[in-house]
Protein backbone atom coordinates (compact mmCIF):
# COMPACT_ATOMS: atom_id res chain seq x y z
CA UNK A 1 0.00 0.00 0.00
CA UNK A 2 1.61 3.47 -0.68
CA UNK A 3 2.15 5.96 2.26
CA UNK A 4 1.75 8.44 -0.31
CA UNK A 5 -0.54 11.21 1.75
CA UNK A 6 -4.05 12.40 1.01
CA UNK A 7 -5.09 16.11 -0.08
CA UNK A 8 -5.96 16.93 3.05
CA UNK A 9 -3.69 15.09 5.11
CA UNK A 10 -1.78 18.46 5.43
CA UNK A 11 -3.43 21.00 7.96
CA UNK A 12 -2.77 24.76 6.30
CA UNK A 13 -1.31 23.61 3.13
CA UNK A 14 1.03 25.82 0.98
CA UNK A 15 0.51 26.35 -2.38
CA UNK A 16 1.97 28.90 -5.40
CA UNK A 17 1.92 29.94 -8.62
CA UNK A 18 5.14 30.55 -10.62
CA UNK A 19 5.00 32.39 -13.61
CA UNK A 20 7.38 33.19 -15.88
CA UNK A 21 7.58 37.31 -17.07
CA UNK A 22 7.29 36.33 -20.44
CA UNK A 23 4.55 37.96 -22.25
CA UNK A 24 0.65 37.96 -21.09
CA UNK A 25 -0.92 35.36 -18.37
CA UNK A 26 -2.00 32.58 -20.45
CA UNK A 27 -5.50 30.85 -19.73
CA UNK A 28 -3.61 28.08 -18.93
CA UNK A 29 -1.28 29.63 -16.15
CA UNK A 30 -4.43 31.58 -15.34
CA UNK A 31 -6.52 28.43 -14.40
CA UNK A 32 -3.27 26.51 -12.23
CA UNK A 33 -3.36 30.04 -10.07
CA UNK A 34 -7.35 29.18 -9.76
CA UNK A 35 -6.68 25.75 -8.42
CA UNK A 36 -3.77 26.52 -6.44
CA UNK A 37 -5.72 29.43 -5.05
CA UNK A 38 -8.74 27.40 -4.52
CA UNK A 39 -6.91 24.68 -2.55
CA UNK A 40 -5.13 26.90 -0.45
CA UNK A 41 -8.70 28.32 0.85
CA UNK A 42 -10.54 25.68 0.72
CA UNK A 43 -7.85 24.08 3.34
CA UNK A 44 -7.38 26.93 5.05
CA UNK A 45 -3.85 27.06 3.27
CA UNK A 46 -1.58 29.89 2.10
CA UNK A 47 -1.36 31.01 -1.48
CA UNK A 48 1.79 32.44 -2.77
CA UNK A 49 3.21 34.30 -5.59
CA UNK A 50 6.63 33.95 -6.80
CA UNK A 51 8.10 35.35 -10.09
CA UNK A 52 10.21 33.36 -11.73
CA UNK A 53 12.32 35.90 -13.69
CA UNK A 54 15.99 34.22 -14.16
CA UNK A 55 15.67 34.10 -17.60
CA UNK A 56 17.05 37.50 -18.73
CA UNK A 57 16.99 36.95 -22.25
CA UNK A 58 13.32 35.85 -22.25
CA UNK A 59 11.68 38.07 -19.84
CA UNK A 60 9.52 41.33 -20.57
CA UNK A 61 10.17 44.13 -17.90
CA UNK A 62 6.19 45.25 -18.38
CA UNK A 63 5.24 41.38 -17.81
CA UNK A 64 5.18 41.66 -14.36
CA UNK A 65 2.98 44.17 -13.93
CA UNK A 66 0.21 42.71 -16.97
CA UNK A 67 0.64 39.13 -15.10
CA UNK A 68 0.01 41.15 -11.29
CA UNK A 69 -2.97 42.93 -12.90
CA UNK A 70 -4.77 40.12 -14.60
CA UNK A 71 -4.67 38.18 -11.62
CA UNK A 72 -5.79 40.84 -8.89
CA UNK A 73 -8.62 41.41 -12.43
CA UNK A 74 -9.61 37.59 -11.82
CA UNK A 75 -10.26 37.94 -8.17
CA UNK A 76 -6.58 35.75 -7.00
CA UNK A 77 -5.24 37.03 -4.48
CA UNK A 78 -1.96 36.07 -2.68
CA UNK A 79 -0.86 35.93 0.83
CA UNK A 80 3.05 36.05 0.10
CA UNK A 81 4.43 37.61 -2.97
CA UNK A 82 4.99 40.72 -4.76
CA UNK A 83 3.72 43.54 -2.86
CA UNK A 84 3.09 41.31 0.37
CA UNK A 85 6.24 40.45 1.67
CA UNK A 86 6.52 37.73 4.15
CA UNK A 87 9.22 35.26 6.18
CA UNK A 88 9.88 33.36 3.10
CA UNK A 89 10.86 36.51 0.57
CA UNK A 90 12.52 37.41 -2.23
CA UNK A 91 10.11 35.99 -4.32
CA UNK A 92 11.83 37.15 -7.29
CA UNK A 93 13.64 34.75 -8.26
CA UNK A 94 16.29 37.01 -9.93
CA UNK A 95 16.71 38.20 -6.26
CA UNK A 96 17.68 34.74 -4.83
CA UNK A 97 20.67 34.06 -6.91
CA UNK A 98 23.36 33.84 -3.94
CA UNK A 99 20.48 30.79 -2.54
CA UNK A 100 20.87 28.82 -5.70
CA UNK A 101 24.79 29.53 -5.75
CA UNK A 102 24.73 27.95 -2.07
CA UNK A 103 22.51 24.89 -2.72
CA UNK A 104 24.52 24.13 -6.03
CA UNK A 105 28.33 24.20 -4.40
CA UNK A 106 26.29 22.03 -1.61
CA UNK A 107 25.77 19.31 -4.25
CA UNK A 108 28.69 19.56 -5.84
CA UNK A 109 30.60 19.11 -2.57
CA UNK A 110 28.58 16.54 -1.92
CA UNK A 111 29.25 14.32 -4.78
CA UNK A 112 25.52 14.70 -6.25
CA UNK A 113 26.76 17.25 -9.34
CA UNK A 114 29.21 17.74 -11.42
CA UNK A 115 30.74 20.43 -14.11
CA UNK A 116 30.23 19.69 -17.69
CA UNK A 117 32.37 21.40 -20.21
CA UNK A 118 30.34 20.44 -23.20
CA UNK A 119 29.66 23.68 -25.62
CA UNK A 120 26.06 23.85 -27.06
CA UNK A 121 27.55 22.91 -30.10
CA UNK A 122 29.17 19.29 -29.23
CA UNK A 123 25.44 18.88 -27.16
CA UNK A 124 24.05 19.44 -30.22
CA UNK A 125 25.70 17.02 -32.77
CA UNK A 126 25.49 14.39 -29.66
CA UNK A 127 21.60 14.77 -29.97
CA UNK A 128 21.33 14.58 -33.83
CA UNK A 129 23.70 11.54 -33.90
CA UNK A 130 20.87 10.43 -31.07
CA UNK A 131 17.85 11.09 -33.49
CA UNK A 132 19.94 9.52 -36.41
CA UNK A 133 20.21 6.10 -34.86
CA UNK A 134 16.48 5.96 -33.16
CA UNK A 135 17.73 6.58 -29.63
CA UNK A 136 15.87 9.15 -27.58
CA UNK A 137 18.54 12.14 -26.81
CA UNK A 138 19.99 12.14 -23.40
CA UNK A 139 23.70 13.36 -21.57
CA UNK A 140 25.63 10.43 -22.26
CA UNK A 141 27.64 11.59 -18.70
CA UNK A 142 30.87 11.84 -20.45
CA UNK A 143 32.20 14.83 -18.03
CA UNK A 144 30.99 12.89 -14.79
CA UNK A 145 34.33 11.97 -13.78
CA UNK A 146 36.62 13.97 -15.30
CA UNK A 147 39.93 14.20 -13.71
CA UNK A 148 41.23 17.44 -12.40
CA UNK A 149 43.98 17.88 -14.95
CA UNK A 150 41.58 17.45 -17.84
CA UNK A 151 39.07 20.06 -16.01
CA UNK A 152 42.22 22.50 -16.10
CA UNK A 153 42.99 21.51 -19.54
CA UNK A 154 39.05 22.59 -20.87
CA UNK A 155 39.13 25.63 -18.58
CA UNK A 156 42.34 26.89 -19.95
CA UNK A 157 40.54 26.78 -23.48
CA UNK A 158 37.77 29.31 -22.16
CA UNK A 159 35.08 26.90 -21.50
CA UNK A 160 32.84 27.51 -18.38
CA UNK A 161 31.24 24.84 -16.89
CA UNK A 162 27.74 24.04 -16.14
CA UNK A 163 26.36 21.79 -13.64
CA UNK A 164 24.69 18.87 -13.65
CA UNK A 165 23.18 16.69 -11.42
CA UNK A 166 23.90 12.81 -11.22
CA UNK A 167 21.18 10.54 -12.25
CA UNK A 168 20.93 7.00 -11.77
CA UNK A 169 21.62 5.14 -14.72
CA UNK A 170 19.09 2.49 -13.79
CA UNK A 171 15.41 2.25 -11.97
CA UNK A 172 12.64 3.80 -11.56
CA UNK A 173 11.91 7.19 -10.25
CA UNK A 174 7.97 7.22 -8.97
CA UNK A 175 5.97 9.42 -9.06
CA UNK A 176 2.77 9.78 -6.73
CA UNK A 177 -0.05 11.87 -8.62
CA UNK A 178 -3.18 13.54 -7.13
CA UNK A 179 -4.79 14.02 -9.84
CA UNK A 180 -3.25 10.81 -11.95
CA UNK A 181 -2.25 8.71 -9.64
CA UNK A 182 1.50 6.67 -9.33
CA UNK A 183 3.40 7.09 -12.62
CA UNK A 184 6.53 5.13 -12.96
CA UNK A 185 9.86 6.78 -15.08
CA UNK A 186 12.51 5.02 -15.98
CA UNK A 187 16.05 6.84 -14.90
CA UNK A 188 18.28 5.75 -17.54
CA UNK A 189 16.00 7.73 -19.83
CA UNK A 190 16.36 11.13 -18.23
CA UNK A 191 19.96 11.21 -18.03
CA UNK A 192 22.35 13.29 -16.03
CA UNK A 193 20.60 17.19 -16.50
CA UNK A 194 21.61 21.02 -15.72
CA UNK A 195 21.23 22.32 -12.68
CA UNK A 196 22.99 25.99 -13.06
CA UNK A 197 24.38 26.63 -16.64
CA UNK A 198 27.74 28.31 -17.54
CA UNK A 199 26.47 31.48 -16.91
CA UNK A 200 25.75 31.18 -13.36
CA UNK A 201 22.18 31.20 -13.90
CA UNK A 202 19.68 27.88 -12.58
CA UNK A 203 17.65 25.70 -14.32
CA UNK A 204 13.80 25.86 -14.16
CA UNK A 205 13.93 22.56 -12.04
CA UNK A 206 16.82 23.09 -9.58
CA UNK A 207 15.33 26.83 -8.87
CA UNK A 208 11.71 25.75 -8.31
CA UNK A 209 13.04 23.02 -6.02
CA UNK A 210 15.14 24.90 -3.42
CA UNK A 211 12.37 27.79 -4.08
CA UNK A 212 9.31 25.00 -3.07
CA UNK A 213 11.54 23.83 -0.70
CA UNK A 214 13.16 27.00 1.27
CA UNK A 215 9.54 28.51 1.15
CA UNK A 216 7.59 25.58 3.01
CA UNK A 217 5.38 24.28 -0.44
CA UNK A 218 3.54 21.37 0.82
CA UNK A 219 1.51 20.42 -2.53
CA UNK A 220 2.94 21.91 -6.04
CA UNK A 221 -0.13 21.78 -8.11
CA UNK A 222 1.11 22.30 -12.02
CA UNK A 223 -0.10 21.98 -15.57
CA UNK A 224 0.37 18.18 -17.15
CA UNK A 225 2.43 19.40 -19.82
CA UNK A 226 5.34 19.77 -17.12
CA UNK A 227 4.57 16.31 -15.44
CA UNK A 228 7.92 15.20 -17.35
CA UNK A 229 9.63 17.61 -15.29
CA UNK A 230 8.37 16.41 -11.98
CA UNK A 231 11.17 12.94 -11.77
CA UNK A 232 13.70 15.47 -12.32
CA UNK A 233 12.40 17.41 -9.04
CA UNK A 234 12.12 15.02 -7.07
CA UNK A 235 15.57 13.38 -7.82
CA UNK A 236 16.66 17.22 -6.57
CA UNK A 237 14.80 17.01 -3.41
CA UNK A 238 16.31 13.31 -2.45
CA UNK A 239 19.98 15.09 -3.50
CA UNK A 240 19.49 18.36 -1.22
CA UNK A 241 17.86 16.19 1.31
CA UNK A 242 14.37 17.70 1.47
CA UNK A 243 10.91 16.51 2.06
CA UNK A 244 9.23 16.18 -0.83
CA UNK A 245 5.63 17.87 -1.13
CA UNK A 246 2.68 16.61 -2.92
CA UNK A 247 2.39 16.32 -6.52
CA UNK A 248 -0.84 17.17 -8.83
CA UNK A 249 -0.93 17.85 -12.51
CA UNK A 250 -4.22 19.41 -13.84
CA UNK A 251 -5.02 18.84 -17.31
CA UNK A 252 -3.95 20.60 -20.70
CA UNK A 253 -6.62 22.88 -22.26
CA UNK A 254 -6.67 21.95 -25.98
CA UNK A 255 -8.23 23.76 -29.05
CA UNK A 256 -11.66 22.85 -29.98
CA UNK A 257 -9.78 20.23 -32.42
CA UNK A 258 -7.91 18.86 -30.17
CA UNK A 259 -5.11 20.74 -31.22
CA UNK A 260 -2.25 22.90 -28.85
CA UNK A 261 -4.06 25.35 -27.94
CA UNK A 262 -2.79 28.61 -30.08
CA UNK A 263 -3.67 32.73 -30.72
CA UNK A 264 -5.50 30.92 -34.16
CA UNK A 265 -7.73 29.90 -31.76
CA UNK A 266 -8.60 33.23 -30.51
CA UNK A 267 -7.93 35.35 -27.42
CA UNK A 268 -5.51 32.87 -25.23
CA UNK A 269 -4.62 35.09 -22.28
CA UNK A 270 -6.48 36.35 -19.35
CA UNK A 271 -5.90 40.10 -20.94
CA UNK A 272 -7.51 39.52 -24.24
CA UNK A 273 -10.62 38.65 -22.49
CA UNK A 274 -10.63 41.67 -20.47
CA UNK A 275 -10.04 43.93 -23.26
CA UNK A 276 -12.69 41.73 -25.25
CA UNK A 277 -15.54 42.60 -22.97
CA UNK A 278 -15.62 39.74 -20.77
CA UNK A 279 -16.32 40.22 -16.72
CA UNK A 280 -13.73 38.79 -14.54
CA UNK A 281 -17.15 36.57 -12.67
CA UNK A 282 -17.50 34.89 -15.78
CA UNK A 283 -13.67 34.74 -16.66
CA UNK A 284 -13.54 32.94 -13.09
CA UNK A 285 -16.17 30.48 -13.69
CA UNK A 286 -15.15 29.46 -17.68
CA UNK A 287 -11.75 28.62 -16.38
CA UNK A 288 -12.54 26.68 -13.14
CA UNK A 289 -14.96 24.33 -15.45
CA UNK A 290 -11.87 23.98 -17.59
CA UNK A 291 -11.16 20.97 -16.06
CA UNK A 292 -13.13 20.59 -12.83
CA UNK A 293 -17.33 20.52 -11.93
CA UNK A 294 -18.87 21.32 -8.45
CA UNK A 295 -20.18 18.34 -8.24
CA UNK A 296 -23.75 19.35 -9.66
CA UNK A 297 -25.58 21.22 -12.33
CA UNK A 298 -24.56 24.66 -11.03
CA UNK A 299 -24.14 26.87 -14.16
CA UNK A 300 -23.15 30.36 -12.23
CA UNK A 301 -20.68 29.34 -9.03
CA UNK A 302 -18.00 32.52 -7.49
CA UNK A 303 -15.40 32.06 -6.36
CA UNK A 304 -16.78 31.81 -2.75
CA UNK A 305 -18.83 28.88 -3.76
CA UNK A 306 -15.76 27.09 -5.54
CA UNK A 307 -13.53 27.31 -2.59
CA UNK A 308 -16.07 26.34 -0.41
CA UNK A 309 -16.51 22.72 -3.18
CA UNK A 310 -13.11 22.44 -4.82
CA UNK A 311 -11.17 19.53 -4.18
CA UNK A 312 -8.00 17.75 -6.22
CA UNK A 313 -9.59 14.61 -6.45
CA UNK A 314 -12.44 16.15 -8.58
CA UNK A 315 -10.30 17.32 -10.99
CA UNK A 316 -10.69 15.63 -14.38
CA UNK A 317 -7.69 13.64 -15.81
CA UNK A 318 -8.17 14.22 -19.51
CA UNK A 319 -7.33 17.42 -21.23
CA UNK A 320 -10.23 20.70 -21.31
CA UNK A 321 -11.54 21.53 -24.57
CA UNK A 322 -11.16 25.54 -25.14
CA UNK A 323 -14.71 26.86 -26.05
CA UNK A 324 -15.37 30.39 -26.32
CA UNK A 325 -18.81 29.99 -27.29
CA UNK A 326 -19.54 28.58 -23.85
CA UNK A 327 -17.65 31.39 -22.45
CA UNK A 328 -19.44 34.39 -23.99
CA UNK A 329 -22.73 32.85 -23.14
CA UNK A 330 -21.66 32.75 -19.64
CA UNK A 331 -20.87 36.23 -19.82
CA UNK A 332 -24.14 36.98 -21.08
CA UNK A 333 -25.68 35.24 -18.20
CA UNK A 334 -23.48 37.15 -15.99
CA UNK A 335 -24.67 40.20 -17.89
CA UNK A 336 -28.22 39.54 -16.42
CA UNK A 337 -27.82 38.19 -13.28
CA UNK A 338 -24.28 40.38 -11.28
CA UNK A 339 -26.22 43.36 -9.51
CA UNK A 340 -27.28 46.32 -11.15
CA UNK A 341 -24.76 48.43 -9.51
CA UNK A 342 -22.04 45.69 -10.25
CA UNK A 343 -22.70 46.32 -14.20
CA UNK A 344 -22.99 49.73 -14.07
CA UNK A 345 -19.49 49.76 -12.31
CA UNK A 346 -18.03 47.61 -14.85
CA UNK A 347 -19.99 49.24 -17.84
CA UNK A 348 -18.67 52.93 -17.10
CA UNK A 349 -15.24 52.44 -18.40
CA UNK A 350 -16.41 50.82 -21.70
CA UNK A 351 -19.05 54.08 -22.07
CA UNK A 352 -16.24 56.28 -21.47
CA UNK A 353 -13.91 55.01 -23.74
CA UNK A 354 -16.20 54.60 -26.10
CA UNK A 355 -17.44 58.40 -25.57
CA UNK A 356 -21.01 57.57 -25.11
CA UNK A 357 -21.17 59.42 -22.06
CA UNK A 358 -19.28 62.46 -21.04
CA UNK A 359 -16.17 62.46 -18.78
CA UNK A 360 -16.79 63.02 -15.12
CA UNK A 361 -20.72 61.86 -15.60
CA UNK A 362 -22.67 63.98 -13.15
CA UNK A 363 -25.42 62.51 -11.24
CA UNK A 364 -28.27 62.38 -13.32
CA UNK A 365 -26.34 60.92 -16.12
CA UNK A 366 -25.16 58.12 -13.64
CA UNK A 367 -28.72 57.87 -12.59
CA UNK A 368 -29.97 57.76 -16.27
CA UNK A 369 -26.72 54.72 -17.46
CA UNK A 370 -28.20 52.43 -14.26
CA UNK A 371 -31.96 52.91 -15.81
CA UNK A 372 -30.48 52.38 -19.52
CA UNK A 373 -28.40 49.39 -18.59
CA UNK A 374 -31.38 48.00 -17.18
CA UNK A 375 -33.42 47.91 -20.45
CA UNK A 376 -30.41 46.55 -22.55
CA UNK A 377 -28.76 44.28 -20.15
CA UNK A 378 -30.43 41.21 -20.95
CA UNK A 379 -29.90 41.54 -24.82
CA UNK A 380 -25.82 41.65 -24.50
CA UNK A 381 -23.41 38.94 -23.99
CA UNK A 382 -20.44 41.39 -23.35
CA UNK A 383 -19.51 44.63 -22.04
CA UNK A 384 -18.29 45.81 -25.55
CA UNK A 385 -21.80 45.19 -27.12
CA UNK A 386 -23.21 48.29 -24.77
CA UNK A 387 -21.56 51.26 -26.54
CA UNK A 388 -23.73 49.76 -29.59
CA UNK A 389 -26.97 48.74 -27.46
CA UNK A 390 -27.14 51.78 -25.64
CA UNK A 391 -25.83 54.74 -27.98
CA UNK A 392 -29.03 55.71 -29.39
CA UNK A 393 -29.97 56.87 -25.54
CA UNK A 394 -27.29 58.91 -25.44
CA UNK A 395 -26.28 60.35 -28.98
CA UNK A 396 -28.64 62.68 -30.92
CA UNK A 397 -27.79 61.47 -34.62
CA UNK A 398 -28.83 57.73 -35.28
CA UNK A 399 -27.60 55.72 -38.26
CA UNK A 400 -31.19 53.73 -39.19
CA UNK A 401 -31.08 50.03 -40.54
CA UNK A 402 -30.80 49.56 -43.66
CA UNK A 403 -33.10 46.55 -44.04
CA UNK A 404 -35.06 47.72 -41.65
CA UNK A 405 -35.24 51.24 -43.50
CA UNK A 406 -36.14 49.67 -46.57
CA UNK A 407 -38.81 47.48 -45.35
CA UNK A 408 -40.61 50.35 -42.80
CA UNK A 409 -40.36 53.23 -44.06
CA UNK A 410 -41.16 52.78 -47.65
CA UNK A 411 -44.57 51.43 -47.03
CA UNK A 412 -47.86 53.57 -47.62
CA UNK A 413 -49.00 54.98 -45.01
CA UNK A 414 -46.65 54.44 -42.62
CA UNK A 415 -45.56 58.17 -42.03
CA UNK A 416 -49.41 59.27 -41.45
CA UNK A 417 -49.07 56.54 -39.03
CA UNK A 418 -46.50 58.18 -37.24
CA UNK A 419 -47.46 61.46 -37.73
CA UNK A 420 -50.64 60.12 -35.55
CA UNK A 421 -48.87 58.38 -33.11
CA UNK A 422 -46.19 61.91 -31.98
CA UNK A 423 -49.63 64.09 -32.35
CA UNK A 424 -51.32 61.52 -29.50
CA UNK A 425 -48.07 61.26 -27.93
CA UNK A 426 -47.45 65.35 -27.41
CA UNK A 427 -50.75 65.25 -26.21
CA UNK A 428 -50.13 63.25 -22.96
CA UNK A 429 -50.07 64.90 -19.56
CA UNK A 430 -47.96 62.36 -18.31
CA UNK A 431 -45.21 60.74 -20.71
CA UNK A 432 -44.26 56.65 -18.98
CA UNK A 433 -44.64 53.37 -19.93
CA UNK A 434 -47.89 52.83 -18.79
CA UNK A 435 -49.59 55.84 -20.76
CA UNK A 436 -47.31 55.66 -23.75
CA UNK A 437 -48.32 52.07 -24.31
CA UNK A 438 -52.30 52.96 -23.72
CA UNK A 439 -51.95 55.87 -26.21
CA UNK A 440 -50.83 53.39 -28.53
CA UNK A 441 -53.35 50.71 -28.06
CA UNK A 442 -55.74 53.29 -29.12
CA UNK A 443 -54.39 54.15 -32.17
CA UNK A 444 -53.70 50.37 -33.16
CA UNK A 445 -57.41 49.91 -32.03
CA UNK A 446 -59.59 52.94 -33.80
CA UNK A 447 -57.54 52.42 -36.76
CA UNK A 448 -57.65 48.39 -37.22
CA UNK A 449 -54.11 47.69 -37.80
CA UNK A 450 -52.01 44.77 -36.38
CA UNK A 451 -49.36 46.47 -33.21
CA UNK A 452 -46.58 45.91 -35.25
CA UNK A 453 -47.47 47.93 -37.82
CA UNK A 454 -46.86 50.83 -35.66
CA UNK A 455 -44.68 49.77 -32.93
CA UNK A 456 -41.87 48.28 -35.14
CA UNK A 457 -41.53 52.19 -37.44
CA UNK A 458 -41.86 53.39 -34.42
CA UNK A 459 -39.05 51.76 -32.70
CA UNK A 460 -36.82 52.36 -35.98
CA UNK A 461 -37.40 56.35 -36.10
CA UNK A 462 -36.47 56.55 -32.12
CA UNK A 463 -33.60 54.17 -32.10
CA UNK A 464 -32.46 53.35 -35.71
CA UNK A 465 -32.82 49.57 -34.59
CA UNK A 466 -35.21 46.98 -35.73
CA UNK A 467 -34.55 45.15 -32.53
CA UNK A 468 -34.63 46.22 -29.05
CA UNK A 469 -36.08 46.28 -25.46
CA UNK A 470 -39.57 46.81 -25.20
CA UNK A 471 -40.94 49.99 -27.18
CA UNK A 472 -42.43 51.74 -24.27
CA UNK A 473 -39.68 51.17 -21.82
CA UNK A 474 -37.42 52.82 -24.63
CA UNK A 475 -39.93 55.67 -25.10
CA UNK A 476 -40.05 56.68 -21.33
CA UNK A 477 -36.29 56.31 -21.21
CA UNK A 478 -35.60 58.76 -23.78
CA UNK A 479 -38.74 61.39 -22.88
CA UNK A 480 -40.93 63.05 -25.08
CA UNK A 481 -39.47 65.62 -26.72
CA UNK A 482 -36.85 63.41 -28.09
CA UNK A 483 -39.20 60.54 -29.17
CA UNK A 484 -41.15 64.09 -30.62
CA UNK A 485 -38.28 64.94 -32.52
CA UNK A 486 -36.83 61.97 -33.79
CA UNK A 487 -40.80 60.88 -35.13
CA UNK A 488 -40.67 64.30 -37.07
CA UNK A 489 -37.19 63.72 -38.66
CA UNK A 490 -38.38 60.15 -39.58
CA UNK A 491 -41.35 61.71 -41.37
CA UNK A 492 -39.29 64.10 -43.01
CA UNK A 493 -37.23 61.72 -44.06
CA UNK A 494 -40.14 59.45 -45.82
CA UNK A 495 -42.04 62.59 -46.98
CA UNK A 496 -38.80 63.47 -49.19
CA UNK A 497 -38.35 60.05 -50.40
CA UNK A 498 -34.70 59.69 -48.73
CA UNK A 499 -32.79 56.67 -48.18
CA UNK A 500 -31.52 55.65 -44.83
CA UNK A 501 -28.45 58.15 -43.28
Amino acid sequence: MSNFPSAGALSKPRVRFAPSPTGYLHIGGARTALFNWLFARRNGGSFILRVEDTDAERTKEDSVSQILSSLSWLGITWDEGPGKDGPKGPYFQSQRRDIYRKYAQRLLEGGNAYRCYCTPEELGRRREEDRKLGRAPRYDGRCRHLRDAERTRLEAEGRKPALRLMVPDSGVTLVEDLVHGPVEFENGLIGDFVIAKSDGFPTYNFACVVDDALMGMTHVIGADERRSNTPKQIMMYEALGFAKPVFAHVPMILAPDRSKLSKRHGATSVEEFRDAGYLPEATINYLAYLGWTPGDESELVSLEQMAERFSLESVSKTPAIYDTGKLTWLNGRYMREVSLERLVDAAIPVLLKAEVIPPDPSGDEMARVRDVLAAVRDRVKLLNDLPDAVGYFFKDDLTYDEKGFRKLFTKPGVAGLLRDARSTLARLSVFNVETTEAAYRDIIAAKGISGGELIHPTRLAITGRTVGPGLFEVMALLGREKVLDRLDTAVSLIDRGAGPK
